[in-house]
């Protein structure tokens, strides 16, 4: 077994509103609980948070048309994500929210520790005003066309199409993406601002040392926000929904305005955290926090745990640049980010997906179709990691139809199934293996080593190639050893391949279990009762040739139900047609 480690991990917090899509989902939450999983079958010591991100604008005024208050629109949407999330098998230690007492405290602490540190400053901004609307206009409901690129639907606080930031006032042609109005007027506003200008040389150095660390797309994102120049920014908005600014920051300069949501959203990370430590009995900074002689040394504590991010490409700004300010500039030692996955966009059919145009697969609807480790090993195997990905029918169900049904279920249910007939439902015991089982043995042993470092560096796509060429790799001996043939002249080989066989189900169950957890269990039952601590799996880690020699003769074996079934090209057309595909 390898030596044990703290492993801290976060994903990108969800937005509270509505239900997300596929493309959210692979983009952050299924590969941080993926290698959660994969962490905790090794033994390592793994903390995995999540939180529904539950403040800003888009709440305000969703609430607004839905006729509650935001408490209670946030509260409902909450309960939607997180079911839904259960549902999907994310197996968090705590699936937070931004807008708990304990993000509302932290928020607060680092809000005044950059006061005092002099990293706050008030400003008097230009700032959309729709006297139409009878407000003012946050950022992201401000929407022209992008002063960098010419998208013509770029909001006032990001280009989803350049992913640059913005501000309203740097917007042609600006409109409110409320009432559509134009008669967006500019007006002065005092807010905070945080000096992220004076933190440019730490932060390059900072992300020089995590270049062999990080994806390209994360790095080069990084890297130009600071080769533009590194801009001052704004952390309080013109809100009632969010978290208050006090008094004693600004001299009450700031009363009725609210933190940015992109200030206290990370934060949750940290809070999240003391919220399950809390409830354990056990101390969050023990995972965040650590002596430090001097400013030099925040971010290099807690050396013992490694703290992986999981984030779609346009969260990288804010988690690169922003976040980390926020604590560099808190003068406390504060855990940084060591291992931080970006990831691109998947793409619905060519196009994007859009809930407007009732386009792409969301998350509740995706449940209807198959089950979600079906999407689970789908999506991972298919993660846009290096660059974009593009989700289609037919490709899902030959990945499904040949991957899940042909090679891997259909191996586990005839070898069990043979088993059954042949043997009387116990192993067999008979025979002992020999060059073919011992080349197989070898074969393996090089695979699950390969596949293992591939999980550890959370190099999804490699990961999943590997564990697929393992289920070949099963496949292809169970054809040259051919039981079923051997029966019938000679028994003891017949045995010996229907108990690597059976070994070879066992095994699979315990390498498949980070990616379909249930899938996994399932087929684990085939062999014997799972029964493991906790629910977890545990990895292969010993000898390759003892886990593949380590199941008793005479032990019951119990085949399963078909495992994954098949998608026919008439559920394809079906389900193009519902979903919007390209005929």
């Amino acid at each position: 077994m390898p030596a044990k480690k703290r492993i801290l991990i976060t994903s990108a917090l969800p937005y509270v509103a509505g239900v997300k899509h596929l493309g959210n989902l692979v983009g952050s939450m299924l590969p941080a609980d993926i290698f959660a999983r994969f962490c905790r079958a090794r033994g390592h010591e793994t903390v995995a948070i999540c939180a529904t991100d539950e403040h800003g604008a888009p709440i305000e005024l969703a609430a607004l048309e839905e006729g509650i208050g935001p408490r209670e629109f946030c509260d409902k949407w909450h309960a939607v994500q997180k079911k839904l999330g259960d549902d999907f098998g994310l197996a968090w230690d705590n699936f937070g929210r931004s807008s708990s007492p304990a993000n509302h405290e932290l928020t607060l602490h680092f809000a005044r520790q950059l006061w005092k540190n002099g990293f706050l400053e008030l400003k008097t901004t230009k700032q959309a005003y729709s006297p139409t609307d009878g407000r003012f206009l946050p950022d992201r409901y401000v929407i022209g066309t992008c002063p960098h690129c010419g998208y013509e639907r770029a909001r006032g606080d990001q280009c989803e199409n350049c992913t640059r930031v913005l501000d309203p006032v740097d917007l042609i042609h600006p409109r409110s993406a409320v009432s559509g109005a134009q008669d967006v007027e500019i007006r002065d506003s005092t807010h905070l601002f945080l000096k992220q200008s004076q933190f440019a040389g730490k932060l390059r150095n900072w992300i020089e040392s995590h270049k062999q660390d990080w994806s390209p797309v994360v790095t080069s994102i990084a890297f130009k926000w600071l080769d533009e120049g590194l801009r001052d920014r704004g952390i309080t908005r013109d809100l009632e929904w969010g978290i208050p600014v006090p008094d004693d920051i600004a001299d009450g300069a700031l009363k009725g305005k609210v933190f940015y949501v992109w200030f206290d959203a990370p934060i949750e990370y940290i809070a999240a955290t003391k919220e399950w430590a809390d409830r354990n009995g056990k101390d969050y900074r023990d995972w965040w926090q650590g002596p430090a002689s001097s400013s030099e040394a925040v971010g290099q504590t807690k050396k013992d745990v490694t703290y992986w991010e999981f984030m779609g490409k346009d969260n990288v700004p804010f988690h690169t640049v922003g976040f980390p300010v926020t604590i560099m500039g808190s003068g406390e030692p504060w855990k940084l980010v060591d291992r931080l996955k970006g990831f691109n966009w998947l793409n619905y059919d060519g196009g994007k997906f859009s809930t407007s145009g009732k386009r792409g697969i969301f998350m509740d609807k995706a449940l209807e179709i198959a089950p979600a480790d079906v999407w689970r090993y789908y999506l991972i195997a298919n993660a846009p990691e290096s660059s974009d990905s593009n989700f289609t029918w037919e490709h899902f169900a030959g990945v499904v139809n040949k991957d899940l049904a042909d090679v891997l279920g259909n191996f586990v249910l005839r070898v069990t199934k043979f088993c059954v007939a042949r043997f009387d439902g116990k192993l067999p015991g008979e025979g002992v293996y020999g060059d073919e089982e011992k080349a197989l043995i070898a074969e393996l042993d090089r695979r699950i080593k390969t596949y293992t470092d591939y999980l550890e560096a959370a190099d999804f796509r490699k990961a999943m190639g590997e564990l697929r060429a393992i289920w070949v790799a099963g496949n292809e001996y169970l054809t040259r050893a051919a039981p079923w043939t051997h029966i019938k002249t000679d028994r003891d080989r017949a045995a010996i391949g229907v108990r690597m066989g059976l070994n070879l189900v066992h095994v699979f169950a315990h390498l498949t279990w980070p990616v379909m957890p249930e899938l996994a269990k399932t087929i684990h039952l085939a062999i014997q009762p799972v029964g493991y601590a906790n629910g977890v799996v545990p990895w292969v880690d010993d000898d390759t040739a003892a886990a593949l020699d380590s199941l008793i003769p005479g032990q019951p074996i119990t085949p399963p139900e078909v495992l994954v079934t098949k998608i026919t090209d008439e559920q394809v057309e079906e389900l193009k047609a519902r979903f919007g595909g390209a005929a």
